[in-house]
């Protein structure tokens, strides 16, 4: 006899069960997991409010970073117009990530206001993100000022530099490292020659009391002091920073500079300063003996702040040289006008390639300068347009860009070879373009680009001496001498050059970590 209490068997209820036990649980330790339903995640601790449209309007987008979005915000009481730095708690993936975050918050609301520090007027956190509205500065990046010009006067350079060290002093004074100092870190509040220069951001920093010591490796590499990479330091590694801003003021390369990550390690241990090339001989003993107390590979021998302050070349500033550093500098951050018909030539079928949303606003800078609107930019237009963009380049560097851009040589820059350059002086392009353009020079898609090809490709582009360049070209590109181009010797050619500054913006500082505990295992950095 049955158990008269037992419940009919029920079928669907065991699909349920045996559903349930399928499924994968989450979790328990990631951040979704807790979040809950809800908005359980908290990032600021006393934001100034949840509604940020109560005050602002948010405008047109000015930036994407890895973790949000910089827009345009508006004042609705005032009219004035601020940035607003909106974080997706979506890309908060970890709890480091939260934390950064806030301490980042905290250290902009803890460091006194200061001219050349960016100001944080409000922070608001909703649902979905946190919101910092921050004093907007529309003169752009002195990353982007240094290319345009491709070196500073002395005098000039010193002015940035003491800027630079004033705001290193503030943040020390009040127990702030910020430990990621680079000319991509420091705007201008407007477009004027005179614009002050401000430090922005603060992700990295961190809070320090004498006597601490930080293992973590945070940073951009061409910029890293020594002991960084052995993980033992503190905040002296901030000087070393300002060190490698002011020697690429002065002459346009970092001095720690390599093509390869591990490269760039090992000549930032190795410490050794070139002030042979050009200009260095036209610089001032002064301004090198800075550099040299700046960089010094002991922490506990580098000048301090005060200590940069006070030495006479910023002493004496305003009596530094105010000349032109010399045509080689030029010639090195024009690298557009010494670069090969070849990725000169590879530029312009990548162009063809580009999305319209990477094309749009070269095509828009394009119809702007071309006042004649005959499809063709002339020098006197070109001029003209950089001037009105904001880029104060005198007339011998227009005229090499021009120069550099004209391929066909007509005195004048088509659509095509505009195209070309900004792609150039902006890095756009990935390995789905680079991919497209080496298929175009291998036309009978044997995987190499042989010497005929490259002939034919180039027939248009080759003057009289099309042999003698052919020849160079294979030369330079053809780096294990087999005598054809292979895809990775292709994208060598067309990453090679200016990749420093490209890198400083890229560098993954989790590759570089890595490779530090590499070289450190096998020895090749020396404790």
């Amino acid at each position: 006899m049955g158990n008269c209490c037992a419940a009919p068997a029920d079928p669907e209820r065991k699909k349920k069960a045996r559903r349930k036990k399928k499924e994968k649980r989450p979790n328990p330790f990631s951040i979704d997991y807790n979040r809950g339903p809800g908005p359980v995640l908290v990032v600021l601790r006393k934001p100034t409010g949840r509604d940020i449209g109560s005050r602002y309007e948010l405008g047109q987008v000015l930036g994407r970073g890895e973790f949000g979005v910089t827009y345009l915000c508006t004042d609705k009481a005032t009219g004035e117009h601020l940035a607003c730095k909106s974080i997706s708690k979506k890309k908060l993936r970890t709890a480091v990530d939260i934390e950064d975050v806030r301490r980042e918050v905290e250290i902009m609301r803890h460091l006194p206001a200061h001219p050349n520090i960016v100001k944080l007027k409000d922070t608001y956190e909703d649902d979905g993100a946190v919101h910092l509205v921050m004093e907007l500065c529309e003169g752009g990046e002195l990353f982007d000022r240094i290319v345009a010009r491709g070196h500073y006067t002395e005098r000039a350079a010193a002015a940035v530099t003491r800027t630079i060290i004033e705001v290193i002093q503030v943040c020390h004074k009040h127990g702030v490292m910020h430990r990621d100092l680079k000319p991509e870190n420091f705007l201008f509040g407007n477009k004027k020659e005179n614009a002050p220069l401000k430090a922005i951001d603060f992700g990295l920093s961190v809070f320090f009391r004498p006597g601490d010591c930080f293992t973590e490796i945070v940073g951009s590499p061409y910029y890293m002091a020594p002991e960084v990479l052995k993980r033992n330091y503190g905040p002296e590694v901030d000087v070393w920073s300002a060190g490698v801003i002011l020697y690429i003021l002065l002459c346009g390369v970092p001095p720690f500079w390599a093509e390869s990550e591990q490269g760039v390690a090992q000549a930032i241990l190795r410490s050794v300063i070139d002030f042979k090339r050009e200009p260095w001989p036209k610089v001032s003993d002064s301004a090198k003996d800075l550099v040299r107390h700046m960089l010094d590979p002991d922490p506990k021998q580098r000048f301090t702040a005060q200590q940069v302050i006070d030495h006479s070349w910023l002493q004496n500033a305003t009596k530094a040289p105010n000349v032109n550093l010399g045509e080689t500098v030029r010639a090195r951050l024009q690298q557009f006008s010494v670069m090969n018909k070849f990725k000169k030539k590879a530029l312009r079928v990548v162009a063809e390639y580009l999305s319209v949303e990477e094309v749009a606003d070269i095509k828009d800078m394009f119809e702007k300068m071309d006042i004649n609107k005959n499809g063709k930019i002339t020098f006197e237009e070109l001029k003209f347009g950089l001037r009105k963009l904001g880029h104060q380049i005198p007339d011998a560097d227009v005229q090499i860009l021009m120069e550099a851009a004209d391929v066909d040589g007509t005195g004048t820059l088509d659509y095509g070879e505009f195209v070309a350059v900004s792609i150039h002086l902006r890095k756009i392009g990935n390995d789905e373009h680079l991919h497209k353009a080496f298929s175009y020079f291998d036309q009978n898609k044997s995987g190499y680009i042989e010497i005929e090809e490259l002939r034919d490709s180039l027939v248009d582009d080759l003057g009289t001496n099309h042999e003698e360049v052919i020849n160079a070209i294979i030369h330079d590109v053809d780096t294990d001498k087999d005598g054809r181009i292979s895809y990775e010797e292709f994208t060598a050619m067309m990453k090679a050059g200016t990749d420093w500054r490209k890198a400083s913006r890229q560098y993954s500082r989790e590759r570089f970590s890595s490779l530090s505990s590499k070289l450190l295992k096998d020895g090749s950095l020396q404790l």
